[in-house]
């Protein structure tokens, strides 16, 4: 026997079967103000076989458990994640062998090692991987981060898409690049019927490259997805003026002195409490009417916006809120907010009067079915019969967007005049 044969022999069998791509398994995005979740359950073993769209955890966000399922079939390799242990939006929970085709389906390069498989973003496809023929210049330089919600507990379907039909074919092309049928909305078709066809898609592509591209944040992918989900739904506004001298007033005297928008939150919050049922969802032939009275408040922040929630404002008086109010405040604008203050309340307030906006639609969150907008404050004339003349006043627009299906123009007036009302006497929050 010639040396080192029968260390060849002895070999161990797993290196001489070759190795599958690995890729990673990573915390999805839960939602556009979600920016973490807990991992309360693993359902598989390392080593397990299980089949495209299989449980793999169940995470624990707004209130409910969610599933983290796998993108295709595969074996299970490694479980990083641990029980009871928040992860932010994109860490990687476990290592999953997978085929090569399915591999670069998902976008990850073709004989890359492990490693590299695991810590790179997914490559652009080559062109003998796609389903018809195309150029170089086609393709869109650069990663593009994708969402995928978990539509556990939405009142709209995550996948809900603007376009009426694509073939399978321009799916795959779709998917492939990154882009939903939301883009597509500024293609003219050339198909039957106005129907976007695979050139006029290819065409649209070309076009792209002629103009200035700049790679999209994972938080402003993140927005367009909650804003794409939302649009689903039959959304209306409506406006009223109000008052704001003795909120003002008020707000002079307070100490600690609460902004204009905590005001509007507290009032929608004792609105919403003396009837539920206007922000409940609409869930089959039922009303589910909210539990507690939880309200978001919009922070802009770089590239996006934050809503932190606080819980059960109807009980709490307003001068409590304050401190609870700024803290969250500070804490999104850094981008640090607490886990259970990013769960969804049911209503969001937005002041889009501090941009010197005057009136808005601004567009409900996707598990969400109202948001209250306040814009700027100016000084009006108003009449008065008190004194029989006009007299100067400061006076803002409100605005409530509304679920259609859940409530009408009446109800929806109704309570956007309660909160007027309550804005009016500022004591009274």
């Amino acid at each position: 026997m010639e040396p080192g044969t029968h260390a060849a022999v002895h070999a161990p069998f797993q290196t001489l079967l070759p190795q599958m791509p690995t890729i990673p398994i990573l915390m999805p995005q839960l939602g556009e103000s979600i920016a973490e979740a807990t991992l309360v359950k693993i359902l598989v073993e390392p080593g397990a076989h299980i089949e495209a769209g299989a449980d793999i955890f169940e995470v624990e966000t707004n209130k409910a458990t969610m599933t983290v399922g796998s993108p295709c079939a595969g074996r299970v390799d490694q479980i990083l994640g641990k029980v009871q242990t928040s992860y932010a939006v994109g860490s990687q929970l476990a290592a999953f062998e997978v085929s090569d085709e399915d591999a670069q389906a998902l976008g990850f390069a073709e004989g890359g090692t492990r490693q590299e498989a695991l810590s790179a973003p997914p490559s652009m496809p080559n062109a003998e991987s796609l389903h018809f023929q195309f150029n170089e210049e086609d393709n869109i330089v650069g990663y593009q981060p994708k969402v995928e919600p978990v539509v556990g507990g939405l009142p709209v379907p995550a996948g809900a898409t603007g376009a009426s039909y694509i073939s399978p074919r321009m799916r795959a092309r779709m998917n492939e690049l990154g882009i939903n049928a939301s883009d597509l909305a500024g293609i003219a078709g050339t198909g039957a019927g106005g129907r976007v066809t695979v050139e006029d898609f290819e065409n649209f592509l070309r076009g792209l490259e002629q103009h200035k591209l700049t790679p999209a944040s994972p938080m402003r992918i993140a927005v367009a997805d909650s804003m794409r989900r939302s649009w689903t739904r039959p959304l209306a506004t409506v406006g009223s003026p109000v008052m704001l001298d003795a909120m003002l007033a008020h707000r002079r005297k307070a100490d600690p002195k609460p902004g204009p928008a905590l005001y509007a939150i507290r009032a929608l919050a004792i609105a919403l409490a003396e009837n539920t049922a206007v922000a409940g969802r609409l869930i089959g032939n039922r009303i589910v009417h909210p539990r507690a009275i939880d309200i978001g408040f919009a922070v802009e922040v770089e590239d996006g916006v934050f809503v932190p929630v606080l819980r059960e404002v109807d009980k709490t008086p307003l001068v409590k809120l304050v401190p609870t109010y700024n803290r969250l405040v500070e804490q999104a604008r850094a981008r640090r907010l607490p886990h259970d203050m990013n769960r969804p309340g049911i209503a969001t307030v937005t002041n889009f009067g501090t941009f010197g906006i005057v009136w808005a639609t601004p567009i409900p969150l996707p598990e969400q079915n109202l948001i209250l907008g306040l814009g700027a404050g100016s000084k009006v004339p108003r009449w008065s019969d008190e004194v029989n003349q006009f007299i100067p006043v400061v006076e803002a627009e409100i605005t409530l967007s509304f679920d259609h299906r859940v409530c009408d123009g009446g109800a929806a007036g109704r309570l956007l005049a309660r909160v007027a009302k309550l804005l009016q006497e500022p004591e009274k929050l």
